[in-house]
């Protein structure tokens, strides 16, 4: 008969060790792959149900500029710091935009008098909370990803040791 090598207990108990970790390590990146997907998903979806257009949040107001651009129109416009309304180019042909459009003034641009007697735009103080509160909103999904993970990864862990304390009870 076939005699085995004697198996040493803390051996053997090393070796599950090792391989519940190298369990637990593949499981871990699988469920951060499946969370980065997710959470991805999440985020476009509430950026798409939002309705809140990126390029509208992050563009400054498109204005003239007599060194670019060439006038097709001049208008009327009231400016803060000037006492009667001025001719300003109200639509004009931007040389470095390639699509050939005309560009025009927005209405709700407030254009004022500097003091050098040229007329610039207005910005004030322009709030928008559109913008906080989607990059809380992606914090918040990531953070929800993370404590997920965190859930998922421990519990699976314990999954494993709990079975390998049973395995080992019936073995003795």
């Amino acid at each position: 008969m076939a005699q085995h090598p004697s198996m040493d207990v803390e051996t053997t108990a090393t070796g599950d060790a090792e391989s519940r970790k190298a369990l637990v390590r593949r499981f871990a990146w699988v469920v951060s792959l499946a969370m980065m997907i997710l959470c991805n998903a999440i985020v476009l979806v509430g950026l798409w149900a939002s309705g809140v257009n990126l390029d509208e949040l992050a563009t400054t107001p498109d204005v003239f500029n007599s060194k670019q651009d060439i006038c097709l129109r001049l208008g009327w416009q009231s400016v803060t710091g000037a006492a009667d309304t001025v001719p300003l180019c109200s639509e004009w042909i931007n040389l470095s935009d390639p699509s050939g459009k005309t560009h025009q003034i927005q209405r709700e641009i407030k254009l004022r008098q500097g003091p050098d007697g040229q007329y610039y735009v207005d910005r004030g103080i322009h709030a928008d909370y559109r913008l906080l509160i989607l990059m809380l909103f992606v914090v918040a999904v990531i953070a929800f990803g993370l404590v997920a993970k965190w859930y998922l990864v421990g519990r699976y862990r314990q999954r494993l040791e709990s079975v390998a304390g049973h395995g080992a009870a019936l073995v003795h």
